[in-house]
């Protein structure tokens, strides 16, 4: 129904970002429209922009924490030059969310768009749908953007398996997962057998992990008190890693993955320029967007990261894919920075959700950092 009601009021264009919660929608808008699957929410902004000079009308699907990352662009680029924009917000942090980074954002979104003057109308049901086709003509007509809030409740009777080990990469574009490029090695571990097969150089160490699922293998492979586990704030993990490694002669260890770099590539190139020798990023790269459902990113296409590591100054690169591979290189890591580019096939674990809050993940490493030893927990 969201579907036809887009094509109903014109779109020609969409830029999308995924979400788990509209991991659906986001699948059928490449089968239906000319569509770009962008790396962090503000390109898709320029992007749209460029489709709307060549005369098209073009639309976003972004989550709502996206949204932070866009209010400049969607200033100082499509309102000031009054072009139209629509917005399709997967509204997070206000019905049964479980990650407690959405809340804040999720809570404060109608007052924040209604102050930056974006025309809001919230989708809770099926009969709301209807409202989409003209909301969206109303925008290409007066050059504005208006933004569509899609409640979770909008999605509470589908079964959305985004966390269970069945998941397949979902088709946005890109090229099969299974056709290996010639700089590739052959892909064997899961990201969890990954991590387990990195444990014993994590032990004791402070490590910085990607946010979702990856943090949640983490803590059930891996668990101890030096352990940062991101919640959100996708694409930082190497700069929280970086500000940590300036201050401490500890050795720290960031834990990223493809989506969360490509977010953010500039911070490889900060990090080659600051150079610091304790910090070492453990990029697992399974060609896909794992704790949104699958959706393929750029490396499972043309992006070798080991090669875009180097390029932005970074002198130690790895690239590895087996146990031995990962466990002979991290030990023989002397100084940094370094990147090790691990190759690794999707899959989610089915693990518990990391049983700590905000509060307690940031005392713990604060605590480590100012201990001579930082103690860790057995692994499972």
């Amino acid at each position: 129904m969201i579907i036809n009601a887009l094509k109903n009021s014109g779109v020609g264009f969409f830029a999308t970002f995924p979400c788990e919660k509209v991991r659906t929608l986001y699948d059928l808008i490449p089968k239906n429209f000319k569509h770009v699957s962008v790396s962090r929410e503000e390109e898709g902004v320029g992007i749209c922009a460029g489709a709307s000079l060549a005369g098209v009308k073009a639309a976003m699907l972004v989550q709502s924490s996206g949204i932070g990352n866009m209010i400049n662009a969607l200033l100082s680029l499509t309102t000031t030059y009054q072009m139209p924009l629509l917005l399709l917000i997967s509204w997070r942090g206000v019905y049964n969310e479980k990650i407690p980074a959405q809340v804040p954002m999720g809570e404060k979104l109608p007052e924040i768009l209604k102050s930056i003057g974006v025309a809001t109308i919230v989708i809770k049901s099926e009969q709301d749908i209807s409202k989409i086709a003209g909301f969206a003509r109303e925008a290409y007509q007066k050059d504005e953007i208006h933004a569509v809030l899609l409640s979770p409740v909008l999605w509470s009777n589908e079964t959305q398996k985004a966390n269970g080990k069945d998941d397949v990469p979902t088709e946005t574009g890109m090229t099969s997962q299974k056709e290996k490029k010639p700089w590739q090695l052959e892909r064997i571990l899961t990201r969890l057998e990954v991590l387990k097969a990195a444990t014993p150089y994590l032990k004791g160490k402070i490590v910085v992990c990607n946010l979702g699922i990856p943090s949640k293998e983490l803590c059930y492979v891996s668990p101890q008190r030096s352990n940062f586990y991101m919640l959100g704030s996708m694409g930082l993990a190497s700069s929280i890693g970086l500000g940590i490694s300036l201050f401490t002669p500890r050795e720290v260890v960031v834990i990223e993955g493809d989506g969360s770099l490509l977010m953010n590539l500039g911070a490889l190139s900060t990090i080659a320029v600051s150079r610091p020798t304790n910090l070492t990023i453990l990029a697992i790269d399974n060609g896909v967007h794992g704790s949104t459902g699958n959706q393929a990113t750029a490396t499972s296409y043309c992006v070798d990261l080991e090669m875009v590591a180097r390029g932005l100054g970074f002198e130690k690169t790895y690239k590895v894919a087996t146990r031995g591979e990962i466990q002979s290189t991290l030990e023989g890591i002397r100084g940094g920075p370094s990147f090790v580019h691990v190759l690794a096939i999707p899959g989610n674990s089915d693990v518990p959700d990391v049983p700590l809050a905000p509060l307690e993940i940031k005392r713990n490493v604060m605590d480590c950092l100012r201990e001579k030893a930082v103690p860790s927990i057995s692994p499972r």
